[in-house]
């Protein structure tokens, strides 16, 4: 059964690191400002503002300081600064034991999904949310995290796309960027699917790109026993001069065409203005109808 990190509490801290592109103070400002005004304490890793090349520091700057978060005792979170690239580079450079002794949510996308995809190997809970740089921009979707972080009941309700296939689907939620999770094949943070409902975004990706991405899934069992598909923003996808002749979603529809189970596009979570929080490793529903979808968690 997957471990569920306590919820916070006013007081609690939350701890700020950067595992992969670097940002500056001022950019996670209103981060630190907001988590303030929630009550909630803020710790930010040593090096968090280092610069290497396009990394927030080497790749020793970045292994040590999520180290010291996973390792914290005392802290109920971890918010990394943003994504980009470079978390995949130190994944294997860290122990994760100490989180398992310290139970904390860590809360990114993107570039971080190949710490969910750890996370949910060692069997605990993770949050698919904004990151810190983002915090200001993404107003809505923040306060989405703030209510999982404590513990809020939250329900997703979006309208239905028509590349939706209907159905209901009880599991727990995994996944991430498609990008990453391709990147993970064949590693020991290489998911395993079964009975799962699989979320999946991307950015500024070639559409053949996609359709390798997705065939790779399917041809390593990965799609086929899946309870659900969640698919959320597709953004900024690329084409060449001779067109591919189908959008991602397209793309992502014929690969999981001949399976059963409820498929949902549009999902309000990945690279997208609006991009809203969602547990990964905890139970949900998903319902997808004719004219609406819905997603909650069985508490």
């Amino acid at each position: 059964m997957t471990r569920i990190p306590a919820y916070l509490k006013k007081g609690d801290t939350v701890l700020v690191i950067a595992t992969a592109r670097k940002r500056s103070a001022e950019m996670i400002a209103p981060a630190v400002k907001m988590l303030g005004e929630w009550g909630l304490k803020v710790e930010i890793g040593i090096n968090a503002f280092n610069a290497h090349h396009q990394f927030a520091g080497t790749d020793e700057d970045r292994a040590a300081d999520l180290q010291w978060a996973l390792d914290h005792k005392t802290a109920k979170a971890i918010l990394v600064t943003g994504g980009g690239y470079g978390t995949l580079r130190i994944i294997d450079k860290v122990n994760f034991k100490g989180i398992l002794k310290h139970p904390k949510w860590f809360i990114g996308y993107s570039d971080v999904t190949i710490v969910h995809n750890r996370l949910h190997r060692l069997k605990m809970a993770s949050i698919h949310g904004t990151m810190a740089f983002q915090f200001p921009k993404h107003t809505e979707a923040t306060l989405s995290i703030k209510k999982l972080l404590f513990g809020q009941r939250i329900k997703y309700n979006l309208v239905s796309n028509s590349l939706n296939r209907t159905g209901a689907a009880e599991a727990e939620i995994i996944g991430g960027n498609l990008s990453l999770l391709y990147a993970a094949s064949g590693s020991v943070d290489d998911l395993k699917t079964k009975n799962k409902i699989l979320f999946i975004e991307d950015v500024d990706e070639q559409l053949y790109h996609i359709d390798r991405m997705m065939l790779q899934l399917k041809r390593s069992g990965k799609l086929k026993d899946l309870k659900g598909l969640i698919v959320g923003g597709m953004t900024e996808m690329k084409d060449n001069a001779v067109l591919y002749g189908q959008t991602a979603e397209e793309i992502i529809s014929d690969a999981v065409k001949e399976y059963n189970y409820p498929v949902c596009f549009n999902f309000p979570a990945g690279h997208i203005e609006n991009n809203f929080a969602v547990y990964f490793g905890k139970k949900a529903k998903l319902v997808v109808g004719k004219n609406k979808v819905s997603l909650n968690y069985l508490y």
